[in-house]
């Protein structure tokens, strides 16, 4: 039977060769581009007049800055250049690996931070191997790297999704072909904040349940994010209600000048965007992508795409407006949103197959969305403002039907329609009281509304009438009022110290925490940085977990989750980095993580929240109390050199421990205990002409297995299902994970439009990593099902 991939491939094929038709005059041109942005100050946002940005080895490119600190280098030729910027009392700053096509203007806004000591004219200031990774948040000071879109594009494996591309970074598990969940440190992946525009929103993927933080296939579209960054531990006060990380993405603004258009397609999906300004009067401008998903267009047309009726239907759209005015500050609008839906049939599975069960149908349909309006106000040239509300929503249907091994007919096992809602107001304040200190601090409130509504077939009709056991059922809102201040102090240009307060308190039940959280990072010579940092993290408990019932001995039911505290974690942090000449550094971190306050069960079992996440389901244990453990212990190498003069490479180390302790105090594995994670990537280009560009992305992925229970053979016989060992769990481990994938690219350059074309061989040696195993209850025996195997992932992109 043809795969998948061997009947859509020669149709992609098709349409790539008749796009990429070369046009022989094009070839025959002059090619060169614009360089545009905006230079202001890191802490203040005032724009810089009279910088000095220039494109380096390329002559008559030299520019100033004007009143509003934009700028506009034209001439620039195609390929990879290095943009520098000098300013008095600011230094000079060299942007490198800036990827200039024909398709589309690079816009680039640059932050410059103002030197403590006082100079009288331009130093140079080049960026060493350990700044280019910095965050871009100045309080983020460990623990923390900012990353380009382009390197979400660029690692082969990461099917252009944001998730997937920081499973490569130190301390972060991605041996999971089928979820881009983000397991961070040995933490449950539910543990990360997603932050979008400064927005606190719901799990981002397609099929993602209540409650994670991660799907088969992103919802965010790497086309319409910029620089990022991405937190791994102690972070700053500013960020709360999350214990394992956080990602904090930027939307980047459409190009204020000159409408530009994109086409893609791929595995993710038929994809299609615009952008440009809305008058030539203003610098307003807006950005707009919408993608389709490409199997189910596909199956649309009537073919076979070898996925049975396990079609993943889905689609979204993610757009910004962007209005910037001279008296009133900058205004922007942002929204993403999509939905999914999926059935999964118990008789076609099989053991590639990762998410069906032999013994049942599933009928699943997801919805999430977040859209927003921001304000960003300067009150005067040492401080500004940003307000900035918004409404999130995601909901979860779900349809499982138990297959009769007698009948062969499907009888109704569980239904599940939940619905969560957030409105959002942000307020942040920042001030620069002199170069060498400022205040940032700030108050969120989230009106949190949910509808859950979570049962399952009652295995007792005498105690329910209706046949069906209620598991989480409420209607009704809450407060999650948060409020930090945080302060930088830079005594020298070398020593950084922040000191910082978060505090967040929960209406449903009064919880609240008071975290105190600080930092320091010291620029040693020879390139050497010496940091350190902690601080205690605090999160409430996933929704559903809350509201289940339990019934009690007068047949009545009642939430005995709902008084459940906040799970703290302690995090401490000591690193050491070093840059090996202006491109590449390496960076060594030690961390240990204490948590505390973790809901387990009263009575004396191994069960605790941390697990939760391991798979798609709500918490389903009800009668917990705040008595559990948990400790992470680790140590992460890093290896890394930025892409300059052709290549760059990336070697990342992670050894750690995860473990947890139940209601009986026996410490155990934690389900995310793979032990550890070695992953090395590498990539080089060749420029075979002026307008032609040939790429070669390799990674190899190397991790501990698996943690899981083992199955209890004779009471899944008997329940007709997969039925484990409470008292082992996560005691066995899978084989250790390995995956080795091969990128091959071409980019080439017209007169009007560029266009990128790429072959992702992911897991070109075909291992068989084991997913998960379960009983198969009509065969009698467990079956392992296995994750993705050989797979080209072909994608083409033009842009004009």
């Amino acid at each position: 039977m043809r795969t998948t991939t061997q009947r859509i491939l020669p149709l992609l094929l098709l349409l790539i060769l008749i796009i990429c038709q070369p046009i022989a005059a094009l070839f025959a041109q002059v090619q060169t581009q614009i360089i545009k942005g905006r230079i202001t100050d890191q802490d203040t946002k005032q724009p810089l007049p009279g910088a000095v940005v220039q494109v380096i080895d390329v002559p008559n490119t030299a520019t100033a800055t004007d009143a509003d600190g934009y700028y506009k280098i034209a001439g620039v030729p195609l390929g990879r250049v290095v943009l520098q910027v000098g300013m008095i009392g600011y230094g000079q700053r060299n942007i490198p690996n800036i990827l200039v096509t024909s398709g589309k203007e690079v816009v680039l806004n640059i932050p410059m931070e103002e030197k403590v000591t006082e100079q009288t004219e331009v130093t140079i200031e080049s960026r060493t191997g350990n700044e280019k990774q910095r965050a871009s948040n100045e309080l983020a000071l460990l623990s923390s790297r900012s990353f380009s879109i382009e390197e979400t594009r660029r690692y082969a494996g990461s099917r252009n999704d944001p998730a997937r591309m920081a499973s490569n970074f130190a301390g972060v598990s991605g041996a999971n072909d089928g979820r881009n969940d983000i397991i961070i440190r040995g933490n449950s992946p539910t543990g990360l904040l997603w932050r979008l525009e400064g927005a606190d929103i719901f799990n981002p993927s397609h099929f993602g349940a209540q409650g994670a933080t991660g799907g088969p296939v992103g919802m965010l579209n790497n086309n319409t994010l910029d620089r990022s960054d991405f937190l791994t531990g102690a972070f700053p006060a500013e960020y709360g209600n999350a214990n394992a990380g956080v990602f904090d993405l930027q939307m980047r603004n459409g190009n204020q000048d000159k409408h530009e258009f994109l086409g893609q397609i791929g595995f993710n999906g038929f994809e299609a965007g615009a952008e440009g300004p809305f008058s030539k009067k203003s610098k307003a401008s807006y950005l707009v992508n919408y993608r389709y998903s490409t199997l189910a267009a596909v199956a649309g047309l009537g073919l076979n795409v070898g996925t049975g009726t396990a079609v993943p239907f889905y689609q979204d759209l993610s757009f910004k407006v962007n209005v910037p005015t001279k008296k009133a500050g900058i205004f922007s609008l942002y929204g993403v949103g999509g939905f999914s839906k999926i059935s999964f049939l118990g008789r076609d599975s099989d053991t590639t197959n990762l998410y069906t069960d032999p013994n049942r149908d599933t009928f699943y349909r997801t919805r999430m969305g977040v859209v927003g309006l921001s304000h960003l106000y300067n009150y005067s040239e040492n401080t500004w403002g940003q307000a900035n509300l918004y409404i999130t929503a995601t909901k979860v249907q779900t349809d499982v039907d138990s297959i009769s091994k007698a009948t062969d007919k499907d009888i109704p096992f569980f239904r599940e329609n939940t619905t969560t809602s957030k409105v959002g107001l942000r307020y942040t304040i920042n001030h620069k009281f002199s170069p060498m200190w400022s205040v940032k601090g700030g108050v969120y409130a989230d009106q949190i509304q949910h509808n859950l509504s979570d049962s399952v077939l009652a295995r007792d009709p005498l105690a329910y009438p209706s046949g069906w056991q209620q598991q989480a059922q409420s209607n009704g809102d809450m407060l999650l009022f948060q409020s930090y201040a945080q302060g930088l102090y830079r005594p020298t240009d070398r020593l950084r110290i922040t000191l910082g307060l978060h505090h967040q308190y929960l209406s449903l039940n009064g919880s609240q925490a008071i975290e105190p959280r600080g930092g320091l990072r010291y620029d040693l010579k020879g390139g050497q940085e010496l940091s350190l940092g902690g601080g205690l993290h605090s999160q409430m408990q996933p929704l559903a977990a809350y509201f289940l019932r339990t019934r009690m001995p007068n047949g009545t039911q009642a939430t005995t989750n709902r008084n459940l505290d906040f799970t703290k974690a302690i995090h401490t942090v000591a690193g050491y980095s070093k840059s090996l000449g202006q491109n590449t550094r390496v960076k060594l971190e030690a961390y240990g993580q204490f948590l505390y306050n973790v809901p387990v069960e009263q009575r004396k079992t191994y069960y605790s929240i941390l697990n939760e996440g391991a798979d798609f389901g709500n918490p389903e244990v009800d009668s917990l109390v705040n008595k559990g453990k948990g400790q992470n212990l680790g140590l992460e190498l890093t290896l890394e050199r930025s892409f300059a003069k052709g290549y760059y490479f990336l070697i990342t180390g992670s050894l750690y421990d995860s473990k947890y302790a139940g209601s009986n105090n026996a410490w155990r594995n934690t389900a995310f205990n793979s032990n550890y994670i070695v992953n090395a990537l590498a990539g080089k280009e060749w420029p075979i002409s002026k307008k032609l560009t040939f790429g070669l992305d390799t990674k190899i992925t190397l991790a501990g297995g698996k943690r899981f229970t083992p199955i209890n053979i004779a009471a899944s016989q008997a329940a007709y299902q997969t039925v484990r060992y409470d008292d082992r769990a996560y005691e066995m481990q899978a084989a250790d994970y390995f995956r080795a994938d091969l990128k091959v690219s071409i980019r080439h350059n017209a007169a009007r439009f560029s266009q990128e074309f790429f072959v992702d061989v992911q897991n070109i040696t075909n291992r068989k990593n084991p997913y998960a195993t379960n009983f198969d209850a009509v065969r009698g025996r467990n079956i392992t099902s296995y994750q993705l195997g050989l797979f080209p992932n072909v994608n083409y992109k033009i842009v004009f």
